[in-house]
């Protein structure tokens, strides 16, 4: 018997693996796919998930194989740099091909123990008091406490519970793919600049040897958008839109999206959790999604770890959907935004040249920056200092970095009077006494996410806190 099955072995499913892992839960993937994807969905990582493998200790792993950058995000078509104070010590995106961010996570999951299986399709889920029931495709019945489902947004998982998944069907598709041409690079450049002074859903971006990433608004919805297009579905649209088709052939992958956007209703069912694409589709505008997935992993793998290890306090899990199903919300709402910005009418044109103007002052910046790279999260854990809800970001210590010690996916208390305890919570919070110029405040209490829950100087009221969040304390 498993501790936890993870059903998926994506981007979201391999962070939440590792997490588990960190504190020896007994944890097994199942993947329906036989070998990983070579479908470069997700682009790189926004500032808020590198702080994640920066806390997590897996950052340079990404560095060496991604470039950064620091330009806002394409928000429905509007491109800005980045804000000078933006609340990170990682002011920048890492661009980074999908099926690299998965091959990374996929060797970090290994090193920890993690046992992944791949071309296994779960077919049947039954829970009961006592835990999860999965049946597979060849029949074999596996057993778990509880089951996490990081399957995408058709999720299999979520369709054997019956959860559901409103919100609003696809009105446009696009076609995405890799694949190489013909035509020079200053022809193409030339081309796609002319085009999208009308259509921002188009684009041909060179990935290397001869090889492009082409976008191109498709002809209508598809009735059937599991089929994947055709490459002559592609010379046609780009001919449609540029009057030519670069001489476009060899496909690596080929591909459509369209702007459907949808939410599960309960992101929780007794012992099964939602996670990444099989708890919220949308639009990919503003490359949100791969990140959105990992940080729900992020915020649930340390709480699945304390109930598997007996010390979660009442109500812990069920913080996982009211933490992130908001979240969830506000990337449905803010893709839905973009999209409308991204249309070719006159009032579409209008909103980005406002939205343009908008953002050359600083806060609106750094709000709209905030909202597509998520550092501005903010979880309600009611009222209280500034900090209380948020994650803290690095910040430089007398001994190091704030980040070094999180490594482990514990608590932390850092402790910059030197008179507080954490004592009867040792086996899951560290104390670190030290200070730090960047921190006002007495001390502060970290959850394993990096988000602070308390913020002073009272022992009584940390300790109170202590409980809240970490359990009863040991003898």
């Amino acid at each position: 018997m498993f501790d936890v099955i993870v059903v998926g072995g994506g981007p979201t499913g391999l962070m939440l693996a590792s997490e588990l892992r960190l504190h020896d839960v007994r944890v097994v993937v199942l993947e329906r796919l036989a070998e990983p994807t070579k479908e470069s969905r997700g682009q790189g990582l926004h500032a808020r998930s590198v702080e994640m493998m920066d806390q997590r200790g897996l950052l340079e792993r990404f560095t060496a194989v991604s470039e950064r950058f620091s330009v806002g995000g394409l928000y429905g078509g509007v491109m800005k740099p980045w804000p000078e104070r933006l609340d990170t010590a990682h002011p920048y995106g890492l661009a980074t091909p999908q099926p690299v961010t998965e091959r990374l996570l996929n060797e970090r999951a290994l090193e920890l123990g993690t046992e992944i299986r791949r071309g296994t399709e779960v077919v049947g889920v039954a829970q009961d008091e006592d835990g999860v029931t999965v049946t597979l495709a060849d029949g074999t019945e596996l057993r778990s406490r509880y089951l996490a489902a990081c399957d995408g947004g058709r999720s299999t998982v979520r369709k054997l519970l019956g959860v559901a998944f409103p919100g609003e069907p696809a009105t446009v598709e696009t076609l995405l793919g890799d694949m190489e041409a013909t035509a020079d690079e200053e022809t193409i450049a030339a081309a796609v600049a002319e085009v999208q002074k009308t259509q921002l859903r188009f684009g041909l971006k060179a990935l290397g040897d001869g090889t492009y990433r082409v976008i191109v608004p498709a002809d209508g919805v598809a009735e059937d958008r599991t089929v994947a297009p055709t490459l002559d579905d592609f010379k046609t649209r780009l001919r449609a839109f540029a009057g030519t088709d670069f001489g476009v052939h060899s496909p690596r992958w080929l591909s459509r999206f369209g702007d459907a956007t949808r939410q599960a209703e309960h992101y929780r069912v007794g012992r099964v959790f939602l996670a990444g694409d099989a708890a919220h589709v949308h639009p990919p505008t503003g490359g949100q999604g791969l990140n959105l997935g990992i940080q729900d992993a992020f915020n649930l793998g340390w709480k699945l770890a304390a109930a598997v290890a007996g010390w979660a306090p009442e109500g812990l899990l069920d913080t996982y959907e009211s933490e992130r199903h908001p979240v969830g919300a506000r990337v449905v709402e803010n893709t839905r935004a973009q999209m409308t910005l991204l249309g070719t009418d006159p009032g579409a044109t209008a909103l980005r040249k406002l939205l343009s103007e908008l953002m050359e002052f600083e806060e609106v910046n750094r709000y709209v920056t905030g909202l597509i790279t998520a550092v501005d999260v903010r979880y309600d854990l009611g009222e209280g200092h500034e900090l209380l809800g948020r994650r803290l970001r690095d910040l430089t210590l007398k001994r190091g970095r704030l980040y070094e010690l999180t490594h482990g996916g514990r608590g932390l208390l850092l402790d910059q009077t030197g008179r507080l305890s954490a004592e009867g919570w040792a086996d899951r919070v560290d104390h670190v006494v030290d200070v730090s110029e960047e921190l006002d405040a007495p001390a502060v209490l970290l959850r394993p996410d990096g988000h602070v829950v308390w913020v002073g100087e009272d022992q009584e009221n940390l300790a109170g806190v202590l409980r809240e969040w970490f359990g009863t304390p040991t003898a």
